[in-house]
């Protein structure tokens, strides 16, 4: 008998995202149910925006959740490399494979044709995708153009005609016309490969049995079977999960609900609570059993019982169980200890003094001072952001930008975020007084407080990120029409 291997594979180039954790979870449930094993491997092929720091938090994130695995780039195993980025000759090498066998080909189409066929398309109604134009090259005017040193890219021959028939573990059979199939990149003119190369390949090389991902994948299963049809390989069994929403149904995402496991720890959630809390997110326990813990799910679990309706990642829900385990599942002792841990977790406390030292005259001064370090989203209302030259528009356009401008921000410190955020009060044209101050607000929950500077440092990107927005919804919030707009101004102010 085969023994069942999964696998989690995010990209290190953003915040680790709470649904990396619930497919992560669901992975690791269903292989360790059934004695198998969870691989970790991290697909960091857009060098651009990959980042070791993203791939650390990546992985203190999912050991936050006690969600750890059997392989991966820090524990080793016997499928290594665990990093597409060590793994390039292998992609080359099986590219070069299907480029001899006639079923794949090289593209060399500038930029600017590609762009001009896609507006046509759209204009025309038509489904974007690539048009075949260097499918009709000869291979001496193929050698011609290589000699010249003209870039290109390998793109996947695809049917002209019929259908892709493939069967999914929840879904049973699905069915997608090969004409909705674009001829798909597999290696980038820098030599590096896409996503769909790399993960075929790797799944196969490390005898991954069982793919458990997101919905948003299933329109790419036909380019995946495909490939594994080129290779001459059995693919593994396909299950897609769906995907977490917002209570407005729309797909969970960082605009509506914040979407970082960090927001989450530094908020004061237990980590048992996240795990307990993605479980429940279209599957149940056996008897209905609300309150359970990683160990109970895993040999409860039965992947059939996951239901396909997207599940709604509720905040109040979360806080709601949250609390069930701070009261009923916590003794006092826990509590107090699990307190002081979440307290002075990264020397939080210790970076604080410093802020409040000059500013207090006894001990109990200090939770006035410092209650916003310790708080998650501090209380606002409109009149708190009066301001004697800024009309409202101009608030909320500050409060926008500064957000983008630090969510750019690579290496998070007190002297790249007051850098950032001086450079754009001057690209605005503010005296940085007056930019600060609603930053000020919404930071503290006062017009005075310490350094925003060094309050933004401290507070980490995940929770200022959220004081912002909810600053942003006091005062009114963005419509669509106004975020282009804004998105408009930002573009040119860069």
């Amino acid at each position: 008998m085969t023994k069942i291997r999964t696998r989690i594979a995010p990209s290190p180039t953003g915040d680790p995202h709470v649904g990396t954790a619930y497919i992560a979870l669901f992975n690791r449930c269903f292989a360790h149910s059934q004695q198998g094993k969870f691989i970790l491997r991290i697909e960091d092929t857009d060098q651009a925006r990959s980042s070791i720091r993203s791939e650390q938090d990546i992985f203190s994130s999912l050991r936050w959740l006690g969600l750890d695995w059997d392989e991966g780039p820090d524990k080793g195993g016997n499928f290594g490399p665990y990093r597409q980025s060590e793994r390039i000759d292998i992609y080359e090498a099986h590219v070069n494979q299907l480029l001899e066998r006639g079923l794949a080909f090289r593209c060399f189409c500038s930029t600017e044709r590609l762009d001009t066929l896609r507006k046509q398309q759209l204009a025309n109604r038509q489904t974007p995708g690539y048009d075949g134009h260097c499918l009709s090259l000869s291979e001496a005017e193929v050698q011609e153009k290589l000699a010249a040193g003209e870039k290109y890219v390998v793109r996947m021959k695809v049917p002209e005609s019929g259908n892709c028939v493939f069967k999914d573990l929840l879904r049973g059979e699905v069915s997608i016309a090969w004409s909705q199939v674009d001829m798909q990149v597999l290696m980038k003119s820098d030599g590096l490969p896409t996503y769909h190369l790399a993960n075929v390949v790797d799944d196969h090389l490390m005898g991954i049995t069982h793919v458990i991902r997101g919905e948003e994948w299933i329109n790419s299963v036909p380019k995946h079977v495909l490939l594994y049809e080129y290779f001459g390989w059995n693919p593994p069994i396909f299950c897609h999960m769906p995907l977490l929403r917002n209570p407005d149904k729309s797909k969970l995402s960082k605009r509506k609900n914040p979407t970082s496991i960090n927001y989450y720890r530094d908020m004061g959630y237990l980590p048992a609570t996240m795990v307990n809390y993605l479980g429940m997110m279209g599957w149940s326990m056996p008897q209905g059993e609300e309150v359970f813990n990683l160990n109970q799910m895993t040999q409860a679990f039965d992947i059939s019982r996951v239901s396909l309706g997207g599940p709604i990642f509720d905040i109040g829900k979360l806080d709601w169980l949250n609390g069930v385990y701070l009261r009923e599942q916590l003794s006092e002792a826990e509590f107090a200890k699990l307190f002081m841990q979440w307290a002075s977790a990264g020397g939080r406390l210790h970076k604080v003094i410093p802020q409040i030292r000059q500013r207090v005259d006894k001990f109990s001064d200090i939770a006035d001072l410092a209650g916003f370090f310790l708080s998650g989203i501090v209380q606002l209302d409109a009149e708190q952001f009066a301001h004697k030259s800024l009309e409202q528009a101009q608030l909320v356009k500050i409060l926008q930008f500064s957000l983008w401008r630090l969510e750019s921000l690579q290496d998070w410190n007190r002297d790249t975020i007051e850098e950032c955020l001086q450079s754009l009060s001057r690209s605005m044209e503010l005296k940085i007084r007056d930019f600060l101050f609603p930053l000020f607000v919404v930071i503290s929950g006062r017009a005075v407080s310490t350094s925003v500077f060094d309050s933004v440092a401290i507070l980490g990107i995940d929770i200022s990120r959220a004081r912002i927005r909810h600053g942003i919804e006091v005062l009114g919030g963005v419509s669509k029409k106004a975020a282009k707009r804004l998105e408009h101004d930002y573009r040119i102010l860069n």
